[in-house]
């Protein structure tokens, strides 16, 4: 039942049409077309072509937008309580061995030179963040965009605090970064000859020794990124 008193109104459309906008200028907000109707004692097919013509001449102001339901949590909060670092590194190795396949065949000059030049730490730098810069070259050159959307959710979730296992505050071991930095120029350099199998080969072999040191140190309580 339509919350309007009912009010006569003529068949003529241009009576419609004033009507619609006194009831806007008087309430801003309509009803439904069907009560709209009803309250204008006028047929529904003469009401869609007066609220048409008010659409076309700009005057019918637009409904309000529902919001989306907002029930679910983040789904960002709930991987990262329910995954742990060896887990990350397994999607890892999953993921980033094709991507360094698919680079080796797509990545321009320009991303080529990137990815190598991300391949070795400069002095004073941060370990952390030209690891992830080399990583993320490779993917951006594989070109697919919903491979990049997915791994910088992984490691997103990967660098979360929640999720790393207790770390000392000492740095990275200079031994490491280099060793790391000779596996990384492996992938650069196989990317850079155009050849799929090393560079997927090199990228499985560094992230095995990745996971081979986390759950050393997983093991004794720590963890290095």
């Amino acid at each position: 039942m339509s919350a309007f008193e009912p009010q006569i109104v003529s068949s003529d459309l241009d009576d419609i049409i004033a009507a619609v906008r006194q009831l806007q200028q008087d309430g801003g907000k309509l009803p439904s077309e069907r009560d709209l109707a009803e309250h204008l004692n006028v047929k529904r097919h003469q009401l869609r072509k007066a609220l048409e013509l008010l659409r076309q001449s700009g005057d019918l102001k637009p409904a309000r937008a529902r919001r989306a339901p907002t029930a679910l949590p983040r789904y960002g909060e709930e991987l990262v309580r329910v995954t742990n670092p060896i887990e990350v590194l397994e999607l890892r190795l999953l993921m980033e061995p094709g991507l360094a396949r698919l680079a080796s065949l797509r990545a321009s000059s320009f991303e080529t030179a990137r990815i190598i030049d991300a391949a070795t730490t400069p002095e004073n730098a941060s370990s952390g963040a030209v690891d992830f810069a080399f990583h993320s070259a490779i993917v951006a050159a594989a070109r697919n965009h919903l491979a990049a959307e997915f791994y910088k959710m992984l490691r997103q979730v990967g660098v979360d605090a929640r999720v790393k296992i207790a770390r000392t505050a000492a740095p990275t071991c200079p031994k490491r970064i280099a060793e790391r930095d000779g596996e990384h120029r492996l992938i650069a350099e196989a990317i850079s000859k155009r050849d799929p199998e090393a560079a997927e080969a090199a990228m499985r072999a560094h992230l095995l020794s990745v996971q081979r040191r986390i759950t050393e140190r997983s093991n004794a309580g720590a963890f290095a990124a």
